[in-house]
């Protein structure tokens, strides 16, 4: 069966949806999702098509916090799977009751790395025994790899992830005031190394702010390290 092309329709959460499920019924898998953390502003997107029951079972729970899935595999630029968390305590906590949602414990998390320091995972489930787990791996990884690609690609076309991931231009001046603030300077610290006065040390830095969508100087600094503008000291 044909997937739909997320490069030619409107990136939302129903194409984003259709896409897994029809990646699932492609490759004769049960469930599939996929995740990706905006690196300038900490913000979790993700989409799943799951049983419900077991997603707010998995969201009341935090999960998240601890799931081997998500936090090893977005360690690894190859595919990860997930028989290698099968001595992992966390991993065992996170789908201990799983089986009785529905969800099998056989997956694959295949990582995205971007341009940008974004980060995407999709991962695919499949209840079926070890042998059949092994004889389909090598089949579908090549078309799971594009799949993880193509998603990560439409997510990221979209309107709120890329406004974020834009790289501010900040002047010379600005990048060098947060530089100051990030090795621990004062206001009037950094206007006597730059021989300018504290008020123009803030307004330095009330722009660098607003171009970094931030509403503190501490959010700026850690918006600005994490694009490399300014280095942590």
């Amino acid at each position: 069966m044909d997937i739909i092309d997320l490069s030619t329709v409107e990136s939302s959460p129903d194409h984003c949806l259709l896409f897994l499920d029809q990646l699932c019924d492609r490759l004769e898998l049960d469930c599939g999702s996929y995740a990706t953390t905006n690196p300038v502003t900490g913000a979790v997107q993700g989409y799943a098509n799951y049983p419900d029951a077991w997603k707010m079972h998995y969201m009341r729970r935090n999960l998240h916090r601890i799931d081997p899935t998500i936090h090893k595999a977005a360690l690894s630029i190859a595919p990860v799977d997930w028989s290698r968390f099968e001595q992992d305590e966390r991993f065992r906590a996170v789908f201990f009751a799983a089986h009785d949602f529905g969800v099998p414990r056989k997956g694959i998390t295949i990582p995205i790395r971007g341009p940008y320091g974004d980060r995407g995972l999709l991962s695919v489930t499949r209840d079926c025994s070890d042998a059949e787990w092994e004889r389909l791996i090598p089949e579908i990884i090549g078309e799971l790899q594009m799949a993880a690609v193509h998603m990560h690609d439409a997510v990221m076309r979209s309107d709120v992830i890329s406004r974020a991931l834009r790289r501010p231009k900040l002047s010379a001046r600005e990048r060098e005031v947060l530089q100051w603030v990030a090795a621990g300077k004062t206001m009037q610290d950094i206007g006597d190394i730059l021989l300018i006065s504290n008020r123009t040390v803030e307004v330095h830095l009330r722009s660098a702010r607003e171009k970094l969508g931030a509403l503190t100087t501490v959010q700026a600094v850690g918006r600005a390290i994490g694009l490399g503008l300014i280095y942590p000291k």
